[in-house]
């Protein structure tokens, strides 16, 4: 390539000593313009502040330089169908647009170096197929769009140099495609970020930003209020469960593999349903749902009728205000608590004896409590109770007496609403719910629960962990101002906002997960029931 360039480098040199100012050449075909050099077959311009319109038909080589026009137009050669070479150096080019060189089926040399360019659209080279030698050097171009040399299947030689390309996930294509080609490529020096400021890119395998992003965008509601959401699998289907108080209904919906959608499966009618939690024990889908009035009951799954029934209740005199169902396993047998915050409130621990499930042990009488935990800590059994009027209890359960045996609090986080735990590759946290001032993330270390965030808090009745693909999230709610999704940092070890969705009156965010797809299920108690889907967004497109 150095050699082409050269060669019209002197090309350029003469005529810019040489130019005769009438344009005329020994034999006169068309009129050539004031600033150019015409010939049968080439012309040579020199300050021109446009492309000629007036050539030979059979012109194969154009050359402008130092010309004044700021962007190459689609098809802006398109008169020139026989031209081979093109040359556009030192003029004050800032944009290639796409198409530019259109109608240009023969032509195997274009430089463009020596300009302002700073990228160049997607499609500016579509249709070169001919192309051996391109140069884009000396210009300022940071990045170029994805697969912008996709159509040149003959392209020989790529000149990149003297350019600032930030080596980000921008450049990720390209690095791929220098991998992949068979052309001979310059050295692309990197100009950024920092710490790839001066390397090739040629030389690269992989990029330190891993140039991914995500998002949550709406997929649909449900038009109704709900408290509280969860989601089984069953026989290779999805189903979600919707607690909603305000049409006495527990609501059961399926993943709809034709649609796309969530559709209505099943309703369990009830009183001010405030809790509807599933549990699989042995293939067999039990439904606990939790009511203020008329008492809790349990229903079944019948695989016959393709609905659930009522299989039992739950003693009245046990749960006065029910707030919360955690269903969990130790060993082989199955259990529930349900978490009761009525002033004389009973939390009661269910049990599973092969038939159905029996009242086996009462928990924190008298503290009104709001959420149930469970979590194997140091592999060891624990629930951990939420309560309005104390601190966090912390129970872990007896091999010996096969109970519950209250083992300490966690200091300092008085008015705790509700509380989860999540993992973080090998090290366990608590998110702590605070309605009013710092909700907080706990770490596990050393025995004890040591506080590493805290987050403000606006009217908060959930701080949701969750996670897809190894992208850790926090949803913080707000019965005031938009409800906060934080990412967690792995670096800095924190969680950092992340977006802003807007909840009426969120109460719970639900992990729910079909074939390929993930979604967020964010219940509200004054308004829809919002669906959004987790998607991932390649930023180096």
């Amino acid at each position: 390539m150095l050699a082409v360039i050269k060669r019209y480098a002197v090309i350029v040199s003469t005529v810019l000593l040489c130019l005769v100012p009438s344009g005329h050449t020994g034999k006169k075909a068309v009129k050539c313009p004031s600033s150019c050099s015409c010939s049968k077959e080439s012309i040579i311009c020199v300050g021109s502040s446009y492309v000629p319109r007036s050539t030979p038909g059979d012109v194969s080589s154009l050359s402008i330089v130092n010309g004044t026009f700021s962007e190459v137009r689609e098809a802006m050669f398109a008169h020139m169908p026989s031209l081979q070479l093109l040359l556009l150096n030192s003029n004050a080019l800032t944009t290639i647009k796409d198409d530019a060189f259109s109608g240009l089926p023969h032509l195997e040399y274009l430089f463009i170096e020596n300009n302002k360019i700073e990228t160049a659209s997607k499609y500016s080279f579509r249709g070169l197929r001919d192309l051996t030698h391109l140069s884009l050097a000396n210009n300022n171009i940071k990045a170029l769009p994805r697969d912008l040399f996709s159509d040149l299947d003959s392209l020989i030689e790529l000149d990149l140099r003297g350019n600032a390309f930030e080596c980000d996930c921008r450049a990720k294509w390209l690095m791929t495609w220098l991998k992949n080609t068979n052309a001979s490529v310059s050295d692309i020096l990197c100009a950024g970020p920092e710490e790839m400021k001066g390397k090739r890119l040629n030389d690269m395998t992989s990029l330190h930003d891993e140039c991914i992003s995500t998002d949550f965008i709406p997929l649909q509601s449900v038009t109704t209020e709900s408290l509280s959401v969860d989601t089984f699998s069953h026989k290779n289907d999805v189903y979600v469960t919707i607690a909603a108080p305000n049409i006495e209904s527990c609501m059961v919906l399926q993943w709809d593999h034709i649609e796309m959608n969530f559709r209505s499966y099943d309703n369990i009618t009830g009183q001010s349903i405030v809790g509807c939690k599933s549990v699989i024990i042995q293939n067999l889908v039990f439904m606990i749902v939790a009511q203020l009035f008329g008492g809790s009951h349990i229903y079944k799954f019948d695989e016959d009728q393709s609905k659930f029934t009522k299989f039992q209740d739950i003693e009245v005199s046990k749960i006065s205000k029910p707030n919360d169902i955690e269903t969990f396993q130790i060993g082989d047998e199955w259990f529930f608590i349900i978490a009761d915050s009525s002033k004389a409130g009973l939390s009661t621990l269910y049990k599973w004896n092969g038939k159905g499930f029996y009242s086996y042990q009462s928990l924190h009488e008298w503290f009104r409590d709001t959420d149930a935990e469970f979590v194997n800590l140091d592999g060891k059994a624990h629930l951990i109770l939420a309560s309005r009027s104390q601190v966090p209890v912390i129970y872990q359960w007896n091999k010996g007496t096969q109970k519950f045996i209250q083992q300490g609090e966690i200091p300092n986080m008085e008015d705790v609403v509700a509380v989860k735990a999540f993992w973080i590759k090998e090290d366990l946290y608590l998110a702590m719910t605070r309605y009013i001032g710092d909700s907080k993330v706990l770490h596990w270390t050393a025995k004890h629960f040591s506080e590493v965030q805290a987050l403000p808090s606006r009217g908060s009745m959930i701080l949701q962990p969750f996670s897809f693909k190894d992208r850790y999230y926090l949803a913080l709610g707000s019965d005031y101002t938009f409800s906060q999704v934080y990412l967690w940092n792995a670096e800095d070890k924190v969680f950092e906002r992340f977006k802003e969705v807007y909840i009426q009156a969120p109460r719970s965010f639900t992990v729910v997960s079909t074939y390929r797809r993930d979604f967020i299920f964010a219940s509200s108690f004054k308004g829809s029931t919002q669906i959004f889907e987790h998607i991932i967004i390649d930023l180096s497109l």
